[in-house]
């Protein structure tokens, strides 16, 4: 399998996120344990994921500001992918699961605002290749398609796991392309980088590709325009 080239790029922002804890199945600098019990309920993989020890977290805290820590939440997005595309063919690696935890402040800058577009970038560059990225915010509240209740992560944290191709395009109902995408999704061992430049700024540009237009308002009769960030 092709490796994606992302150690021989230039990282300017290399720092603006620190390690916490390595990548663990059992992490000490959060509490985490509680909620995954939780959420076993409303993910049928989880529990066979955690009790085979295929769930793992990697912990990090904010030390930038909010574009250099976008910046550094996309490029442990692509490690923890890159880490992940080999092993989801070894067996039980479907359920393999690496959640990328996010701590620490930036101000003025809500942490749904810093995973908005490395999460967007993301799932759009990994999807044609199997993987599915998700994005949960700390104490944020959220429904599934039923009107469960599902229950507040104590942590913000983007989750990295193979494809589901028979169950996830319908999560992805807001970008028909990228469903389609990942419902044939076969990872050939492309370079994923290997059209676009390897750099934040450039990503984010190349990212706003997939943005649908914003409906225009009754009010303001304004033509439809990108919105200034992805939303989930």
């Amino acid at each position: 399998m092709t490796v994606t080239r992302i150690d021989g790029a230039s990282r300017p922002t290399a720092g603006a996120l620190r390690l916490v804890e390595a990548s663990t199945t059992r992490p000490r600098s959060i509490d985490i344990a509680r909620y995954v019990q939780q959420m076993t309920d409303h993910c049928p993989y989880l529990s066979p994921s955690a009790e085979q020890r295929l769930t793992t977290w990697t912990v990090y805290r904010t030390a930038g500001g909010a574009d250099a820590v976008e910046a550094e939440i996309f490029h442990a997005g692509v490690q923890a992918a890159e880490w992940l595309r080999p092993l989801i063919h070894r067996p039980h690696g479907f359920l393999r699961c690496e959640n990328i935890v996010i701590l620490g402040e930036v101000p003025c800058t809500r942490h749904r605002d810093l995973l908005g577009w490395p999460h967007w970038a993301l799932k759009h560059l990994y999807g044609p290749v199997g993987i599915m990225f998700g994005k949960f915010h700390a104490g944020k509240e959220e429904n599934t398609r039923a009107g469960e209740r599902i229950p507040a992560a104590p942590v913000s944290f983007l989750p990295v796991r193979a494809a589901i191709r028979r169950r996830d395009p319908k999560f992805l109902r807001a970008t028909p392309d990228l469903a389609v995408a990942l419902a044939v999704a076969d990872d050939d061992g492309r370079d994923v980088f290997e059209s676009i430049p390897y750099d934040w700024t450039e990503i984010r540009t190349w990212a706003k590709r997939f943005l649908p237009p914003v409906k225009p308002s009754a009010s303001s009769r304004t033509t439809s325009a990108s919105p200034s960030r992805p939303g989930s």
